[in-house]
């Protein structure tokens, strides 16, 4: 048995969210279990710190994956062992490096930032509606189409931004994404395909990596692992938009940061940008020994 350990590492760049990729944007970071580490853990920062030359932050442990083609590849049982982690994109001379690439290129219906994704309602819903419609019969058929509408926020559903891998895992059953055609096969001709594929199970467990993210973001400020030294409160705000995919309530959301103490003012003003000069905050660290941070719902924009 071969295990790997495989990273989502994930940066906040110019307000858009990014992961760290190999092969050509196909991959995730990974690489073989070093045993002259002490943990698994230990393993992956040094691995990841090496690679990005950025020490880590926040690192928690995803899931185990038994991916059946790796394992098939390397004639013998292969498992995943996935990481999120938090890093920054840009060297300490402010360049980017090679391999990151926008996580919606992957997830493009996530996006919702701007409203529904176009999309979503052009290609998503007509798509689902048909292989719904395949099923055996209409019993089947209208619990795939309800299974449907409550992920994707169909037919007057909430979309829950924390789905992700029950969004990619539905578009896999259906036949939607190009993973689901492999082992030889071909997809059929017109075959909707939805988004860019990864090799192996490595889309999988990016989604598994947003939807764990999206979740944190909400209860403990690991936002701020991905900010600069100081920030302002708009470059704040743009960077849980990018990961949560979806617009926050400014004034809403500047009176949550404001109540639980998590920033405090530099004393310094931006003057980057054609705009407004505006205030620069940092992080307060010490505010997670003061208190625990209370679970918090985003002030999410509605309309």
């Amino acid at each position: 048995m071969q295990a790997d350990l495989v990273a989502v590492l994930v940066a906040v760049t110019g307000g858009q969210p990014r992961i760290l990729t190999t092969q050509a944007g196909e991959t995730l970071p990974a690489g073989p279990f070093t045993a002259n580490h002490r943990s698994l853990q230990a393993s992956l920062r040094a691995w990841v710190e090496t690679q990005t030359h950025h020490p880590l932050g926040f690192v928690e442990q995803l899931y185990t994956f038994a991916d059946r083609d790796r394992s098939q590849e390397l004639g013998m049982r292969a498992i995943s062992i996935s990481y999120l982690a938090l890093t920054r994109e840009l060297d300490d001379a402010g360049q980017a490096q090679r391999g990151w690439q926008d996580w919606y290129r992957y997830f493009p219906w996530e996006d919702w930032r701007s409203g529904a994704p176009a999309m979503l309602g052009q290609r998503i819903a007509p798509a689902l509606q048909a292989w719904s419609e395949q099923a055996a019969d209409k019993a089947a058929a209208s619990a795939r189409w309800e299974r449907a509408c409550v992920s994707f926020g169909l037919e007057g559903s909430d979309w829950n931004e924390e789905l992700v891998l029950q969004r990619y895992e539905l578009l896999f059953e259906a036949g939607l994404v190009a993973e689901a055609w492999r082992d030889g096969m071909a997809a059929p001709q017109g075959q909707t395909l939805l988004g860019t594929a990864m090799r192996n199970d490595h889309r999988r467990i990016l989604a598994t990596g947003m939807a764990r993210l999206r979740a944190k973001i909400k209860y403990r400020p690991v936002v701020f692992e991905l900010m600069a030294d100081s920030f302002s409160l708009l470059q704040l705000q743009q960077a849980v938009e990018a990961l949560a995919g979806r617009s926050l309530h400014k004034q809403n959301f500047r009176r949550l940061i404001e109540q639980q103490a998590l920033v405090e003012d530099t004393g310094e003003i931006s003057s980057q940008g054609a705009g407004r000069p505006a205030k620069l905050f940092r992080f307060r660290r010490n505010v997670l020994v003061e208190r625990a941070v209370a679970g918090n719902k985003l002030p999410l924009a509605r309309g």
